[in-house]
């Protein structure tokens, strides 16, 4: 299962994307041009972009160089054009695969489970696990649980998670946290943060030792067991 953000200005290709990679288990978020896309691939944390290259405001090329410029997520770029000039320069414009239009919902599973193996994991010698309280993360399968409950979360939730975790205990700025989990070119969306940090305390609920406080005008504390 991922979180797989498909962007086509066709409504009924958009419609049977949802429901085709719904059925396949996939959580899908979905925009019908380049730049509601963009906005998408920065709020939703997806692990798969399927986008179409012939969008009415912008092209998929242009929106795949500027998701490059912050992003390394897998993007499987749509198209009518099978000719090679076309796939070499999408390929060379940072696209990780490319499918011409008409297309199995089959075929698009298979490549979508290629792109899903290719995600990074953690280097040697760097943590695979993290423990707050009774909060655990598997940083190598990304999944979090609070003692014996799984907790479901978007890869950005995790990763917002992931980083506060690591700082337990210490206040995070805003801008610390959007440059390391949404990348360099951030650093005054704010509204992101009180966005994913509301969802967070959702999902999490009562945690045993572990508290997401926010500290006014400045940014984000994970508390850890020993804190009063």
């Amino acid at each position: 299962m991922a979180v797989v953000l498909a962007v086509d200005d066709d409504p009924a290709l958009l419609r049977a994307l949802r429901i085709g990679l719904r059925a396949l288990g996939h959580e899908v978020v979905s925009a019908e041009n380049g730049e509601r896309g963009l906005a998408e691939a920065a709020l939703s944390a997806p692990e798969v972009i399927v986008l179409d290259l012939g969008l009415p405001d912008i092209d998929g090329m242009e929106v795949t160089r500027r998701i490059r410029q912050w992003s390394d997520v897998p993007v499987i770029v749509l198209s009518a054009d099978g000719t090679d000039d076309r796939k070499i320069a999408a390929l060379d414009g940072g696209a990780d695969d490319y499918m011409v239009k008409p297309f199995s919902m089959g075929e698009l599973d298979a490549r979508l489970r290629v792109a899903l193996r290719h995600r990074p994991t953690p280097e040697v010698g760097e943590e695979k696990e993290l423990e707050v309280g009774s909060l655990h993360l598997d940083l190598v399968h990304h999944e979090a649980s609070v003692g014996e409950r799984r907790v479901e979360l978007t890869a950005r939730e995790f990763s917002l998670l992931a980083f506060l975790a690591r700082h337990a205990g210490k206040v995070c700025t805003h801008r610390m946290i959007l440059q390391a989990v949404w990348g360099p070119r951030y650093g005054t969306e704010t509204e992101y943060l009180r966005v994913y940090t509301y969802r967070l305390r959702r999902k999490l609920g009562e945690v045993e030792g572990v508290e997401l406080r926010t500290v006014p005008g400045i940014g984000y504390r994970l508390t850890t067991p020993e804190e009063p």
